[in-house]
């Protein structure tokens, strides 16, 4: 059985493939799909959908995060695989194949997952608050192996105002000494830098095209590894962005009409879940809004029609449609125009936001927030002061990054909502000419052709 690489190239599009000619070669040595990808097209539902074959109304994972009813929370990048329901891709491989091994470097859900390798990020938070960069692993001692030969995990260009090639140089390192020493059946990577400048400056920019030109770059050696060592490569990609500047306040709204409630500590007001009778868990170009009391059903519906920037209101019947109708679910799910996203702001004072809104802090926030990929503008000083917390790091100080912009401006780009075009939307490059063409490909027919492209197939009743 050949073994096979599959890059997450998230981001990646036919219009930005041609600046990709590294990855593009994929296609002459095979043949290239339109990916058709599934709402929301956001990475925890695509990625959950590409190992499962089933829809987010199957596998549950109905966004980047939502209401956990049960425990009365919003969360967003939860990290545990039990999340996820469905038999996974490479649970159905072992089926047919025992001793089937795989790796998973850095694709989402990777905690607790059956997984042989699994590497994925994970900070050490610190008794006193510190948080300090890391990665999970397993089995443990490949921490040691991969952080002596790479450094520690970059964190800190992974997300948040210094995001960089470096976090996609990291993983590419990683999944290479993987390949080379442990020589998995299956490895999952993910390469997250498209993500960062197609959204701080549009998909459309000079930045999206230098990106698009760095992760070529960067993931070139580990191409070429794999051509060397006769392992396949298949490169696709969750979603394509879309040039966007107008963010939409949906909580906003929702708390001046008295439905969204807010309690106060220290001056900060945090949102009340409990008591609210409505509010929104925004994700990119989707928000999830729940609404505790079904007489409010009509008159919600109607603020989220008459909202600027709103594109579809979907209740359960439409939701279904789309195959996102499961409970963890909004009782609507709305959609933005291409050139809208949505906020998760509920106060209306920016000095009663909580102080976790100037912050990078994506487990705190009740929603998904892309100000954190840029220092406030608003602040002169911000780089300084982000300088001084570091030696204050470094002398084993407790520190707060507080370089966030209340300001959502700069925002150039989003996703989520299903592509309006072909060009602007997902690719799949299969490097095997002996596995039949395809023109056009599912989100949901991934698994099985990644189980093909091993000579496997799907086990009976693995998708229901």
């Amino acid at each position: 059985m050949k073994p096979l690489l599959v890059l997450d190239v998230v981001g990646m599009t036919p219009r930005l493939l041609r600046h990709m000619p590294n990855v593009a070669k994929l296609a002459q040595q095979g043949w290239q799909a339109q990916l058709d990808t599934v709402l929301p097209a956001v990475t925890c539902s695509v990625q959950s959908t590409f190992l499962t074959g089933r829809m987010p109304s199957e596998h549950g994972i109905v966004g980047n995060g939502w209401y956990f009813r049960e425990l009365g929370e919003v969360f967003l990048w939860r990290q545990h695989n039990k999340l996820v329901e469905g038999e996974k891709l490479w649970e159905t491989a072992r089926a047919e194949h025992p001793g089937y091994r795989a790796a998973n470097v850095c694709w989402w859900y990777a905690m607790g997952a059956t997984t042989d390798l699994t590497v994925t990020p994970r900070p050490i938070y610190y008794a006193d608050g510190k948080k300090a960069p890391d990665c999970y692993t397993r089995p443990p001692q490949l921490h040691d192996r991969l952080t002596s030969r790479l450094g520690e995990f970059p964190l800190f260009q992974y997300w948040g105002p210094t995001a960089s090639i470096a976090s996609t140089d990291w993983i590419v390192g990683a999944t290479s000494a993987i390949l080379r020493e442990d020589r998995p059946d299956l490895t999952l990577a993910y390469l997250p830098h498209l993500d960062y400048d197609l959204q701080r400056f549009g998909p459309d920019s000079p930045q999206a095209i230098a990106a698009a030109r760095a992760v070529d770059a960067s993931v070139a050696p580990l191409l070429d590894q794999a051509r060397a060592d006769g392992v396949g490569v298949v490169a696709l990609s969750e979603y394509g962005l879309t040039n966007a500047h107008r963010p939409v306040d949906v909580n906003r709204l929702l708390r001046r009409e008295g439905l969204l409630e807010v309690y106060t500590q220290d001056g900060m007001e945090y949102l009340d879940p409990w008591t609210s009778r409505v509010f929104a868990v925004a994700d990119h170009q989707v928000a999830h809004v729940y609404v505790a009391d079904e007489a409010d059903l009509p008159r919600v519906r109607d603020l989220l029609t008459q909202l600027s920037g709103v594109d579809e209101v979907l209740d359960r019947e439409a939701q279904a449609r789309y195959g996102i109708d499961h409970p963890r679910a909004g009782e609507f799910v709305v959609t933005a125009e291409p050139d809208a996203w949505f906020t998760y702001y509920y106060w209306l004072d920016d000095h009663r936001a909580p102080d976790f809104a100037r912050g990078v802090e994506i487990h705190r926030k009740p929603g998904y927030d892309p100000a954190e990929l840029f220092f406030d503008p608003a602040d002169p000083l911000v780089k300084a002061k982000a300088g001084l917390n570091l030696v204050r790091k470094k002398a084993g100080l407790r520190y707060a990054m507080k370089t966030t912009p209340l300001d959502p401006a700069p925002v150039r780009g989003s996703h989520g909502r299903l592509p309006d075009s072909p060009d602007d939307g997902p690719v799949l490059l299969c490097g095997d000419a002996g596995v039949p063409e395809r023109e056009r490909l599912a989100a949901t027919d991934v698994r099985d052709l990644l189980l093909s492209v091993q000579g496997l197939k799907a086990s009976e009743g693995s998708r229901r």
